[in-house]
């Protein structure tokens, strides 16, 4: 059962609420501790030897008291990062609540990331210990930093370790996690938030919406991610059940699905469109109502497949309620940095607002299209996506070059291109250094994807590179050419027989129907259609296309 209106009332005008204490305001609201708070994939080990699948709110607060009781013994203090390089969702969860609660500062670290790369990473964090599965025990060891732990390590009597000063008491400004970015361009940036900046989306979301299509959650975003921290605070805040997937694999999650029924399911494109992928007609996705998208914006293709199942309330003319046939795809496109998904672009069966349409910014933020001196651009006109808003990270931490090479008339820089139209919806193009400069113009290798997946249905995903020659600079910021590559992965695997290497028939062909349809829109042609199998696509730790990686494939071949 969802909060009250008077629970939700209190809750926005909670003057001490944030993003590091709402355990202890749970309990300073009187929240009933034997009510199931959070529902877990099974594969976090609790300090009693368990590894339940459901944690009522008392048994929540046990573990995290047990937890920061360990963490106060090894010397633990406010302000200290700790690194959590972990796959499992529920002990990132669990230790964000343990650490912060003593004031320290979690550091998340993705499972995915290649071990040479996460230990950089956490020495850039000025880590004073680390939190490891037993998968990672060994990435840490050596050089890493001061105490390495895992769950197995933890018991029921460390919980009276826990400091005279329990819990810890935060400013606004403290900050409560570092996560990164997704790497996609080499070393992952650590992006902290802070007390204030993590919750402020998640109080406006209590004050101006029921959240009733929240009411069974099901995460598949990365655990390591700042989203998920988020969505665990919002739902136990609204009283929600959530279950945390430790997997974003598409058919994992549509496993999840089935197994807990929830009404709102939450992922990164990534993995929707590995879900799109599937005989969803095989699946019973009946009980969702909204699936849920942040980080990169998704395609139309992957949205029209999912929304064609299960259903939604629909509110008339006459203001009454009709359950309808067919999911919402809230389509959100947001950043590590930006702490909350600036942009929400809601889609049914019925929705013709495509074309990269990612809409308008959520009322507390501000958006603009920049020139290259930082002023706003007029409708149609391209260029730098800038965000100003209240949940943004107040900085990288321990860079702070980056952070303010990043900033451009008063605006935070996403890194992306985009345009406005007349009615002030924003359209996202692409990745600035994904855009291609060719010779017969600029190839926006986002858009062109969009575009590619509508209009060939046989196509499961596809990814659009460019090539220039060595030491020739051919994105946004370049002034050189490239070759543009369309790298198509077939709804039909047995039709990428050939692995992506190119040269037969089949690829003249996909390379001729390719550029058919960038014609009929005006887009610039590709070099080559190639056809892949999606092992061949390099991802990153959140399950990003890694273009970078790609180009550099290609290049190394063409070179060959």
């Amino acid at each position: 059962m969802l909060i009250s209106r008077q629970e939700r009332a209190r809750i926005c005008s909670d003057t001490e609420l944030g993003a590091g204490n709402v355990l202890e305001r749970l309990k300073a609201y009187g929240r009933a501790l034997d009510e199931p708070v959070l529902w877990t994939d099974g594969n976090w080990q609790a300090p009693d030897g368990r590894r339940p699948e459901a944690l009522t709110l008392g048994q929540l607060n046990e573990a995290v008291e047990t937890y920061a009781g360990w963490y106060a013994g090894q010397g633990v203090r406010p302000r200290d990062p700790v690194a959590i390089h972990s796959y499992s969702s529920a002990e990132f969860a669990v230790n964000f609540l343990a650490l912060t609660a003593l004031g320290a500062i979690p550091s998340f670290v993705n499972g995915n990331l290649p071990p040479d790369i996460a230990r950089e990473y956490i020495r850039r964090q000025g880590a004073v210990g680390a939190f490891t599965d037993p998968e990672h025990h060994q990435v840490l060891s050596g050089s890493g930093p001061g105490f390495r732990v895992t769950a197995a390590d933890i018991r029921p009597e460390h919980r009276e370790l826990l400091p005279p000063s329990y819990p810890y008491r935060h400013d606004p400004t403290d900050p409560v996690l570092i996560s990164h970015s997704s790497g996609t361009t080499g070393m992952p940036k650590g992006v902290p938030h802070t007390h204030r900046t993590l919750m402020y989306a998640q109080v406006h979301r209590l004050r101006y919406s029921t959240g009733t299509d929240m009411e069974r959650t099901l995460v598949g975003l990365p655990g390591a991610h700042n989203a998920m921290v988020a969505t665990l605070l919002y739902c136990l805040l609204l009283r929600t059940d959530i279950k945390l997937l430790s997997s974003q694999r598409g058919t994992d999650v549509l496993d999840a699905i089935e197994e807990f029924r929830p009404t709102t399911v939450l992922a990164f494109a990534g993995t929707f469109g590995e879900m799109a992928a599937e005989d969803l007609t095989a699946r019973d996705l009946s009980g969702v109502q909204v699936w849920f998208n942040t980080g990169d914006a998704a395609h139309e293709a992957h949205i029209r497949a999912l929304v064609q199942h299960g259903s939604h309330v629909k509110i008339g003319k006459d203001l009454r309620r009709t359950r309808v046939d067919g999911s919402v795809f809230v389509d959100g496109l947001g950043s590590s940095e930006a702490g909350y998904s600036v942009f929400h672009n809601r889609h049914t069966k019925d929705t013709s607002a495509y074309s990269r349409c990612v809409g308008k910014p959520i009322s507390f933020a501000e958006a603009a299209v920049l020139a290259e001196d930082g002023t706003p651009l007029p409708p149609g006109e391209i260029g730098r996506l800038g965000l100003k808003s209240p949940t943004l990270t107040p900085g990288y931490w321990n860079d702070s070059l980056t952070w303010n090479r990043m900033r451009l008339g008063g605006y935070w820089l996403t890194g992306d291109l985009a345009h406005q139209d007349e009615q002030g919806n924003f359209y996202h193009l692409d990745r600035a250094p994904d855009a291609i400069r060719t010779g017969k113009g600029i190839l926006f290798s986002t858009r062109t994807e969009e575009l590619l997946l509508a209009e060939l249905p046989e196509l499961a995903d596809c990814t659009v590179v460019g090539v220039a020659p060595e030491g020739v600079r051919a994105d946004w910021d370049g002034d050189g050419e490239a070759e543009a590559y369309a790298l198509l992965q077939l709804a039909d695997e047995d039709g990428a027989d050939d692995g992506g290497d190119g040269g037969g028939d089949g690829d003249e062909a996909w390379t001729g129907r390719v550029n058919a349809a960038l014609a009929a829109a005006g887009f610039p042609p590709v070099t080559r259609a190639l056809r892949m199998k999606p092992d061949d696509v390099a991802k990153g730790a959140t399950g990003k296309v890694l273009k970078r990686v790609m180009r550099d494939r290609f290049a190394a071949k063409e070179q060959a």
